[in-house]
């Protein structure tokens, strides 16, 4: 049997929501190998300018990422969706080894496969260096507490 991720397509709104939750808590967990499961084998990325393909380069890839991008905390929100298709903004706040706050703002578009697994992803990103006083993301380090406000109540 294949694996399964649910929620599964076509995306209702509440399932999108409920699989963006689902991305930005395991992207929050900092754990490469885990994150990678939520990915087809032969999942396909452009990250910036960067391609990545299959679930080892994805692996290499966030190990390398959560190396440079340090305390990285994460708010994803659903922006649409269609069919096997999620489109989402984020925003995420690291500090580098030098101790220089960012907070980076993106796009993603996301394609599912049946299974729930993400067999495409096309993400653009851009990198705001800000101040600590700047820094809007104050939970520990890990899944965004419930309560904590999301991007547009943030005015992000």
């Amino acid at each position: 049997m294949s694996e399964q991720r649910p929620p599964l397509p076509p995306f209702t709104r509440e399932t999108a929501m409920a699989k963006v939750r689902r991305a930005e808590d395991g992207w929050n967990t900092r754990d490469a190998q885990t994150v990678a499961l939520a990915y087809t084998p032969d999942s396909q990325w452009r990250n910036r300018a960067e391609f990545v393909t299959g679930r080892d380069e994805i692996v290499q890839f966030l190990t390398r990422k959560w190396n440079r991008e340090l305390e990285y905390r994460l708010i994803k929100e659903l922006w649409a969706f269609d069919g096997s298709r999620i489109a989402v903004r984020f925003a995420y706040e690291y500090r580098d080894d030098s101790g220089q706050w960012f907070r980076a703002y993106g796009n993603e578009n996301w394609e599912f496969d049946a299974n729930g697994l993400m067999r495409a992803r096309h993400a653009s990103i851009n990198d705001l260096p800000i101040a600590e006083e700047e820094r809007k993301f104050h939970w520990p380090l890990g899944r965004r507490p419930d309560h904590h406000p999301g991007l547009s109540d943030l005015g992000l």
